[in-house]
């Protein structure tokens, strides 16, 4: 039973509002040692806050923007808590935590370690990506049950690591089903963010949070496997093996021309030279002569090699024979 020193030693709260003092904290628990709610006492919500009431660790009302008298009419759910079976006229015990709406802009998600996704055109392929995105509370009720608990204040980076799991979690199941090509991927990443945007609001939502926006920045892969398509891209490019091999030869010229003194250099010189002479004789061989133009010994067939397998193939084959790649 309280005492008539312990009631007048209580202090109790006639005003309940919050400031936010920086940037990042998502909930405050307003507070309440030692101090109990005057009945009639006001409460001051701002339009990028929400705040609720909560009793024995249970969430009960929560209340939106602008000024609230507190008592049993606009406490409903806090009165049938505590089983008030009329107006109350005393001061009363309850936490009311603040949850700030605003949005939390430039967000960043990357993954850790690359995903891997079947590709319709490359097959078994592994990507890397990274980008930015913004969400806010836009249901305080299962924010609290789900994420924040009881705690006095949350803040962003309390919540980044969990988001950016389920981003990158989430965009795995979406790869993963998606049959959209790397290359596609690379060249349309503001149409993948506003589709990774949509798929990813469910389970934003199950945090009690919304999505606002979604941007996908890089889409690439590991190094490797870059050099990988950057060598059947030249290819495919380039189309013929042999006049490839002749371009590159005499890329390589300059090179020994660059150093022409020295043991190194003519060393260089003499190889180049020697390569240089190799491929043009195998050009002569390989590469048919104009109409009209005698050649010494029969003609070789115009020929090039699968960019996947290398097999030998006609040069206005559409497919490979052996693999059956396009090409």
């Amino acid at each position: 039973m309280t005492t008539l020193k312990e009631f007048l030693g209580k202090q109790f709260i006639d005003v309940i509002q919050w400031n936010e003092p920086e940037d990042g904290i998502l909930v405050y628990r307003y507070p309440m040692r030692d101090m109990e709610i005057q009945n009639g006492g006001q409460l001051t919500v701002r339009e990028s806050q929400l705040a609720a009431f909560v009793n024995e660790g249970k969430i009960a009302d929560i209340f939106g923007p602008g000024l609230h008298t507190l008592n049993t009419r606009n406490l409903p759910l806090l009165t049938d808590l505590k089983n008030w079976d009329k107006e109350f006229e005393s001061p009363f015990k309850s936490d009311v935590y603040f949850f700030s709406t605003r949005q939390q802009i430039d967000q960043k998600w990357g993954t850790a370690t690359p995903i891997t996704i079947r590709d319709k055109e490359f097959g078994a392929v592994r990507l890397r990506g990274y980008g930015i995105y913004s969400y806010r509370i836009a249901d305080p009720r299962a924010f609290f049950t789900q994420i924040s608990g009881t705690r006095g204040e949350y803040y962003v980076h309390d919540l980044e690591g969990q988001l950016r799991e389920a981003i990158v979690a989430r965009m795995t199941e979406i790869f993963a089903a998606s049959e959209i090509s790397f290359l596609d991927m690379t060249a349309n990443q503001a149409a993948l963010g506003d589709k990774i945007l949509e798929k990813m609001k469910p389970a934003f939502a199950a945090f009690g949070l919304e999505l606002t926006q979604f941007a996908v920045e890089n889409i690439s892969l590991p190094a490797e496997l870059e050099k990988m398509l950057d060598q059947r891209i030249g290819m495919g490019m380039v189309g013929d093996l042999g006049r490839y091999t002749q371009f590159a030869a005499a890329e390589s010229m300059p090179l020994a021309a660059a150093n022409p003194s020295g043991a190194a250099g003519m060393g260089m010189g003499l190889g180049a030279g020697a390569a240089v002479a190799q491929v043009m004789a195998t050009a002569v061989k390989t590469t048919p002569a104009p109409a009209g133009t005698a050649v010494a010994g029969a003609a070789a067939p115009d020929l090039r090699f699968c960019m996947d397998c290398g097999n030998r193939m006609p040069a206005n084959a559409r497919f490979c024979s052996r693999c059956g790649m396009p090409q």
